[in-house]
């Protein structure tokens, strides 16, 4: 957020994120199918039918929105690939794992994070806040268990140490 002659301005990872948060709650219908009437949304954002996991789809989603709050195009990447998103967004927006364990105070509320398992699987959302070495974040397609496969939009916390976090993506 900027203050420029007494007029505050939010950054798209502002908005974005004031977005995830008014989507929490949000759930598949029927549970565990990846479709419902918001994942559809989500979905249909970066050009997919109902049916597909949704977690990058819910990021791109949210940019989308406050991207067109402020009257400009969305800097996210349109996929619901976790591992196309990383791969295609360029060098000077990461945010590597061992840069944000040197500096954690890099990783600001509403980049988005990156967590990659291998063999194509992925899972990611956007950070909320940063309390310490702990990363709190809003994820769509997960589950109170923190999942990468759930079914609602919900809060987690996650450690800046965990073995699948590649990095962040700043937006701003």
């Amino acid at each position: 957020m900027s203050v420029n002659n007494n007029v505050v301005t939010k950054s798209v990872a502002t908005l974005a994120l004031s977005t995830a948060i008014d989507q929490l709650g949000q759930r598949e219908v029927p549970q565990g199918s990846n479709k419902g009437p918001m994942v559809d949304k989500y979905l249909l954002s970066v050009g997919l039918n109902p049916g597909y996991a949704w977690c990058q789809a819910f990021v791109y989603w949210c940019y989308a929105k406050a991207a067109a709050q402020l009257g400009m195009r969305c800097p996210a990447i349109r996929t619901a690939g976790v591992h196309d998103c990383w791969n295609k967004t360029a060098t000077v927006q990461k945010i590597s794992k061992a840069d944000a364990q040197k500096q954690p105070a890099l990783i600001k509320p509403g980049y988005q994070f990156v967590l990659l398992f291998g063999g194509g699987l992925g899972h990611t959302g956007i950070v909320e806040r940063l309390d310490g070495r702990i990363i709190h974040t809003i994820e769509g397609n997960s589950n109170s268990n923190g999942g990468r496969e759930g079914y609602e939009v919900v809060r987690h916390r996650r450690q800046l140490t965990d073995k699948a976090l590649q990095g962040f993506i700043k937006y701003d």
